[in-house]
């Protein structure tokens, strides 16, 4: 595990010392309630396959 490293934040210009070069802890909560959304289910149609596509004979074959 790397030490922490001081570095200014790139987004509020404070001097904060973390692992990993970023947006400070407070810039990262107002990002995440900033660019948060609710997930949402989406309706597809059922397949069809369109009309220039002819079936499998081998399909077709009625045993």
């Amino acid at each position: 595990m790397v030490g922490a490293v001081e570095f200014t934040c790139p987004r509020c210009q404070s001097a904060i010392d973390d692992e990993f070069y970023g947006p400070c802890e407070s810039c990262r909560i107002e990002l995440r309630a900033q660019f948060q959304s609710e997930g949402r289910v989406i309706q597809l149609a059922e397949y069809e396959p369109k009309m220039n596509v002819t079936p499998n004979a081998v399909a077709l074959k009625d045993d």
